[in-house]
């Protein structure tokens, strides 16, 4: 995620991390190229259809309209995964909480903790379909081979409350308060593996691209007798305005993704870990500032 002020005139003109610019700007320079061509084959031979920019404003307009459409859908999918993800960072912090007040063992305690954080971090590398990449150390090697590596973790530390439960180290309520936030942790799961596991139809990229390009190849025919050698100038304009939104839409609607507008979900394991070490006897390893205005 890019954690960036307001932009200045100097980052407006220049600022390409965090911009869609570099992502479009094949497409953008092709349609500023055939805008030139069609120009230059107008002045060489003429013979060119003038078109009246009528239907081309409607034509605009419908199109900016679908376009905020979908680009509420995918903001809508992006602020739902951060309100799951800020749900089980809470969710990390109150498990911790209830663990020191219900679990008198003190080893059994650490490997609670130690044993939700491993499913935080687990869970996150499924979501970036990542798990192959996570260190093979400590307590994530045990789950890596699981079917379901998060599940794995999560099904591990209900079996611990069971067995603590059995031999009367955990009392009923507690044990059941503890199994009440274990489901909590499940909730938020499914939550963000919905979003992941269900993106965006692709008929609405397809007829989002479909449409811009065959606007902008087009546009050029209503510009090309008022504009002159301006037409490809605003071709460029219209081009980057439709398919920047298209593109925003594009990375807003994969939350868990690798691009810099993701959810920063490597941060917020960190501040799992950082509030959770106090709890675990440890201390706290430092938070993850952005680098060069990214947050990863």
């Amino acid at each position: 995620m890019i954690i960036r002020n307001k932009p200045r005139m100097l980052d407006i003109i220049f600022a390409m991390r965090g911009s869609v610019l570099p992502h479009i700007a094949r497409p953008l320079i092709s349609l500023i190229v055939i805008a030139a061509a069609l120009v230059w084959v107008e002045d060489a031979y003429g013979g060119l259809p003038q078109v009246d920019a009528t239907p081309f404003t409607v034509f605009g307009i419908a199109l900016s309209l679908f376009l905020g459409f979908r680009n509420n859908a995918a903001y809508d999918r992006w602020w739902e995964a951060r309100r799951l993800w800020g749900g089980l960072l809470a969710d990390m912090r109150a498990f911790a909480r209830e663990v020191r007040i219900f679990v008198a063992d003190d080893g059994l305690r650490l490997r609670m903790l130690e044993l939700a954080l491993t499913f935080i971090h687990l869970h996150r590398a499924s979501l970036r379909r990542r798990a192959g990449q996570l260190a093979a150390d400590g307590d994530i090697a045990l789950f890596l081979d699981a079917p379901h590596p998060p599940d794995a973790a999560l099904d591990r530390l209900g079996e611990l409350m069971a067995e603590a439960l059995g031999r009367g180290t955990i009392d009923g309520f507690g044990a059941r308060t503890l199994s009440a936030r274990l489901g909590s942790f499940a909730l938020q799961q499914a939550g963000c593996e919905r979003i992941a596991g269900t993106p965006l139809p692709y008929v609405y990229s397809l007829l989002i691209y479909r449409t811009t390009y065959l606007y902008c190849v087009l546009l050029p025919l209503a510009l090309i007798g008022p504009a002159g050698w301006l037409t490809p100038l605003f071709v460029g304009i219209a081009a980057y305005v439709f398919l920047g939104l298209a593109e925003v839409s594009e990375e807003l609607s994969q939350p868990f993704g690798d691009n810099v507008n993701a959810l920063p979900l490597d941060a917020i394991c960190r501040a799992a870990e950082i509030s959770l070490a106090p709890h675990m006897g440890r201390e706290a390893p430092s938070p993850i500032l952005p680098q060069g205005y990214h947050l990863a």
